[in-house]
């Protein structure tokens, strides 16, 4: 049986990841639950892959052989937007966290605190959350208040959001997947994301991260 996303399509998944035993333990889990899963233990070889289509998921390690994961977070980003991306990595210093959520990853789990169930992992990075190991959100979350706090005076909104994608914005900002947005804000699951579509080009944003982080710098929003 195959895992299907909420239009019937199998989701696909490149694998970046060259330490081979972990490849395989990733690979096969995933495959277990029905993902289609191909793998890449390289730079290179995860550029190939890319060439011949867009998967639905990009799980990727940053260390390659022959590169660093954020130049293909940011390649695959650009090219592939619909595509979700998580890192799986070793690395959890604050200069290799916040640059490949700046480039585009929506996850970022380490190694070390990797979850039981990479499969329900992945389905919820598809379905709009944002899985990240709590390490990694604490100093995120503490990077944002020390950063973000709203200049004082009336709300900016320089992107001219509708309160309508303000609403949705804050939804994303907690963390609720699309679904859930759609609920709590009476809206057909199916128009949630080109309503995000719309907020992250008014804000010149490419991810959830991206697109909370301006937001709360604009006091449009506030965590």
């Amino acid at each position: 049986m195959t895992d299907q996303d909420e239009t019937g399509e199998v989701i696909t998944i490149l694998l970046v990841e060259d330490d081979a035993p972990t490849c395989w333990r990733l690979q096969d889990a995933l495959a277990k639950a029905g993902y289609e899963v191909h793998t890449a233990g390289t730079l290179g070889e995860a550029r190939s892959a890319l060439a011949s289509g867009a998967p639905r998921v990009l799980l990727t390690d940053l260390r390659l052989p022959d590169g660093h994961g954020v130049e293909l977070i940011r390649e695959t980003r650009q090219r592939f937007p619909n595509t979700e991306i998580m890192v799986i990595s070793a690395l959890g210093d604050e200069e290799s966290v916040i640059s490949a959520i700046t480039v585009g990853a929506t996850g970022y789990l380490l190694k070390d605190a990797f979850p039981t169930d990479i499969a329900t992992t992945v389905r919820d990075l598809v379905a709009g959350h944002s899985p990240i190991s709590a390490s990694i959100a604490r100093f995120i979350v503490r990077r944002t208040q020390n950063s973000a706090e709203p200049p004082p005076g009336p709300v900016l909104n320089t992107a001219k959001l509708t309160p309508r994608e303000i609403d949705i914005l804050w939804g994303i900002a907690k963390g609720f997947s699309y679904a859930e947005i759609a609920s709590h804000l009476g809206l057909s699951r199916q128009t949630v994301p080109g309503h995000i579509k719309n907020i992250y080009r008014k804000l010149e944003v490419h991810t959830r991260s991206e697109a909370v982080f301006e937001a709360v710098q604009q006091g449009l929003i506030k965590l």
